[in-house]
């Protein structure tokens, strides 16, 4: 089992600290917990929360000792990052445990010195004062997360979500990361790069003008569309469908076009044996090496090792109230790498 360390600044956000235990606490794989989740805070004890209630946290920093990740929660707000904590976060990256912080936690990490020189995220409120108090660091002002190495840092409250299901994604595959976002009524995960992994997903979508051309569109992904294409599909010139495409979407034609491609590739890797080759036509990107670029540069993986990282092939997912059954040799694997 993977164990999760959660740090409680004394004045923390209750739904920052509640994310990790919701999300982890609900990831079964075989029908065996994939996480233990243990809250802690430097001085055990009674410790106070954003919305004025009082919390009880029992287990101290000391934890952080057995704990396979750690994770800092935020306040939501600006705060001093408490020595003991920084001292503890510190040491736990220098043993090789993966360090990750929601929000304003991730002033401890950049205090810690885990940050220099990476990128990294908080809530956008407050990028720019983590910018000027650390300038060793590549702030990202505009994304849900960020993972760099073995440092995580999302950028606040629901980003924190995204950040979490990436983690178990990460350890446990897309099926059981996406049975746990199922349950949780989320989205499902959206996975990035594997050095940074950074998702900004396109914007929603605030009109119907297109909707019938963007479903024929899904539907024939696998044709060579061009800007000509979609317009004849819609009845309007290029330029007005560029211009109600952009309303709508928030993205041109063409890039709406290429994000969907590439999300469908993604969805081949995970659930198909297909020949790279097949894939790239089976979603318009064309030959193999076209998909292989294109998914470098979306996710920061090749085809292969997206593959070899997401398959949902041969597992079934279940939860806490429906043992799930897969292909065991293969989970118990994946839980011995993660152990």
């Amino acid at each position: 089992m993977h164990r999760v360390a959660v740090i409680a600044p004394f004045r923390v956000s209750m739904f920052n600290l509640a994310i990790p235990e919701l999300f982890f606490e609900r990831t079964y794989v075989d029908g065996v917990p994939g996480y233990e989740v243990t809250v802690c805070t430097p001085e055990p004890g009674t410790i106070v929360t954003t919305g004025g209630l009082d919390l009880h946290v029992g287990k101290g920093l000391e934890i952080l000792d057995d704990a396979d990740t750690v994770l800092v929660a935020g306040t939501g707000e600006r705060f001093e990052p408490e020595p003991r904590t920084v001292a503890a976060v510190r040491a736990a990256a220098a043993a090789g445990k993966r360090v990750a912080s929601i929000c304003s936690g991730a002033f401890v990490l950049a205090e810690a010195g885990l940050l220099d020189g990476r990128s990294a995220t908080t809530y956008w409120q407050l990028t720019q004062e983590l910018r000027e108090r650390y300038p060793a660091l590549d702030v990202k002002g505009d994304v849900l997360y960020v993972q760099d190495g073995q440092i995580l840092t999302a950028s606040g409250y629901a980003a924190g979500i995204d950040m979490c299901l990436h983690i178990i994604r990460t350890d446990y595959g897309a099926a059981v990361a996406n049975e746990v976002a199922r349950l949780a009524l989320v989205a499902p995960v959206r996975p990035g790069g594997q050095t940074q992994f950074t998702q900004t997903p396109l914007p929603p979508e605030r009109g119907t003008a297109c909707a019938d051309t963007r479903g024929w569109a899904m539907r024939n992904l696998d044709k060579p569309l061009t800007l000509t294409d979609l317009a004849r599909h819609a009845g309007v010139s290029v330029r007005t469908l560029t211009r109600r495409f952009h309303a709508e979407s928030g993205v041109s034609p063409l890039q709406w076009l290429l994000h969907q491609r590439v999300e469908r590739a993604k969805e081949l890797l995970e659930t198909t044996t297909l020949p790279m080759d097949q894939v790239a036509r089976a979603c318009g990107l064309g030959t193999a090496d076209s998909l292989r670029a294109h998914l470098v540069r979306r996710t920061g993986l090749t085809p292969s090792a997206y593959r070899t990282q997401f398959s949902r092939m041969g597992m079934k997912v279940g939860t806490k109230r429906g043992v799930q059954t897969g292909m065991k040799r293969g989970v118990q694997k994946g839980m011995k790498q993660v152990a």
